[in-house]
């Protein structure tokens, strides 16, 4: 089960127990029994501070609780084997649950210590997902921190029948009580906030408290952490308000044309940047989502940012990274099936879609990527593009048509998702050369179609493109004084990574040079 170099990286971090752990197995006489008795077995042979039994009842088999042997109550149960992208949560709960502390917060951690609801969690999770480990580290963290609350992380592939029941089309997926509850990435901020009834009065209250920065970034991807460390290099006070810090990068899998770095995945490119950032002096105020900009009254004084908690913030200077989101079909039935078979990131959900038909929407790289790593789970892909012809590039193209389970459909326009109330049964699209409408029968859909700028709330404050897109000039500058902008919000032409690095780079260096030539602000009695 653990080969040579997994046992010994996981020998390392057993070393780190500072208390007891037990882990407590429900065992059939199945094959994927076998395995995770295999497992725990070898976890148990790592340390003198793990012991392991396999007298569990539980009815899910298999199963494996991981609890202090000083504190039962607090345990967190994994059903089936987590491997793949879950082997280092499985290594993180192992640590949490003998004492070594969790690299979260005090604040956070007080936070879900203080919480006083008691609720059941039930996660299905996949292998290939790259957004389910946050989700069940979050999970594994409060129940194992706080005996109020339950947390049973499932993988999917071994529970099918299970998935299949309860309507589990889309990954990560939480059951709170019995009842559907999330679906979709969360962090433990996150998920911490929507269980704790006063935490947005709480952020309203500490935003409100803080002093006016001389930078303020609002957005947390690539483009607003280079913004921020260019800034806070220049030892002016910066903050970052960011809904989530990472933004879309959180979502990608592989990242392969980043320069000088030949692989990597978004979630570790987006953990680096968080830990660049805290390098230097820079507040980060995640969970921050903002509704409004109101400019200064006159050039040099302070902007406002009014924040959705109610809190709001102020500075000289700001800097716009707010990124962009999926493009949606906006076509009937599209919202009524979203996770019941529309679903937007096939590296998470495509295994549940195992030997099912399915279309893509969308020729371009996404799409055509997408549809080739699908035609290697499910049973038949369909790829439906508006224009006349495919946009990825030639090699991608040649790697789909090469695939005997994938038909492309050119020249269609998809009209609308039809269903049976529960699930997806197919589309219709209508061929833009004849004008004829088709149906497709199928089980899943995959919308990959571009971007839409998060710029909405930004209307009247400054200007924007037809697109939404925030207009900047060479420097980054909007068309307000002090304010500006970087990333894919922006009229650059291209959204990659590396281009909004840059131009965050440019924005912030703009901001500081805004700052040195404009007079501050002079404060309320004094002259």
């Amino acid at each position: 089960m653990l080969d040579a170099n997994l046992s010994a990286q996981l020998k390392q971090y057993l070393a780190m127990l500072r208390e007891p752990i037990e882990l407590v197995a429900s065992l059939g006489d199945d094959a994927k029994s076998a395995q995770t008795r295999e497992l725990i077995e070898a976890i148990a042979a790592l340390s003198d501070k793990v012991s392991a039994r396999f007298d569990g009842t539980n009815a899910r088999v298999p199963s494996f609780t991981i609890s202090p042997v000083a504190n039962a109550h607090n345990r967190v149960r994994f059903a089936g084997l987590p491997m793949g992208h879950e082997f280092t949560s499985l290594v993180l709960a192992l640590l949490w649950a003998g004492g070594h502390p969790p690299k979260v917060s005090q604040e956070v951690l007080d936070q879900v210590t203080s919480l006083t609801s008691t609720h059941n969690f039930e996660m299905y999770f996949s292998l290939t997902c790259h957004n389910c480990p946050d989700v069940v580290q979050a999970l594994t963290l409060i129940a194992l921190k706080n005996p109020r609350f339950s947390a049973t992380l499932i993988e999917g592939g071994t529970y099918q029948a299970e998935v299949d029941e309860r309507g589990v089309m889309a990954v990560p997926a939480v059951f709170k009580d019995g009842a559907m509850w999330l679906s979709g990435k969360k962090t433990l901020e996150e998920i911490v906030a929507d269980l704790d009834e006063g935490a947005e009065a709480k952020a309203a209250e500490a935003v409100n408290a803080k002093e006016p920065f001389e930078v303020l970034v609002v957005g947390g991807g690539p483009a607003g952490a280079a913004s921020a460390i260019y800034t806070a290099r220049k030892g002016i006070r910066t903050g970052v308000a960011a809904q989530r810090f990472g933004g879309q990068v959180l979502d990608t899998l592989g990242i392969e044309n980043f320069i000088s770095v030949s692989h990597t995945e978004g979630p570790k490119l987006a953990a680096a940047l968080e830990a660049h950032v805290k390098d230097y002096d820079v507040d980060i105020m995640n969970l921050a989502t903002a509704q409004k900009l109101i400019p200064a009254e006159r050039e040099g004084g302070y902007h406002q940012i009014e924040l959705a908690n109610g809190g709001v913030l102020k500075a000289r200077s700001i800097v716009l990274s707010t990124g962009a989101r999926w493009r949606n079909m906006n076509v009937p039935g599209e919202k009524d099936y979203a996770n019941k078979g529309v679903a937007y990131c096939p590296h998470c959900d495509g295994p549940l879609f195992k030997g099912k038909r399915v279309a893509v929407i969308g020729g371009g790289n996404s799409g055509v990527e997408a549809a080739i790593d699908l035609a290697g789970i499910v049973a038949h892909v369909t790829l439906i593009e508006f224009d006349s012809a495919m946009r990825a590039d030639a090699v991608l193209q040649d790697k789909l048509r090469s695939l005997p389970n994938v038909d492309v459909i050119t020249s269609a326009l998809t009209t609308e998702v039809l269903g049976d109330g529960a699930k997806v049964t197919g589309l219709t699209y209508k061929n833009r050369n004849a004008d004829a409408v088709h149906t497709v029968e199928l089980e899943g859909i995959f919308v990959q179609i571009g971007l839409v700028p998060n710029t909405e709330w930004l209307k009247g404050a400054l200007a924007l493109s037809p697109r939404g897109e925030i207009e900047i000039d060479a420097k980054g500058a909007t068309s307000v004084p002090g304010v500006f902008a970087a990333g894919d919000c922006t009229t650059v032409p291209y959204k990659q990574i590396v281009i909004a690095m840059g131009a965050g780079a440019t924005a912030g260096l703009s901001a500081f040079d805004y700052l040195i030539r404009t007079p501050a602000p002079v404060l309320e009695g004094v002259e």
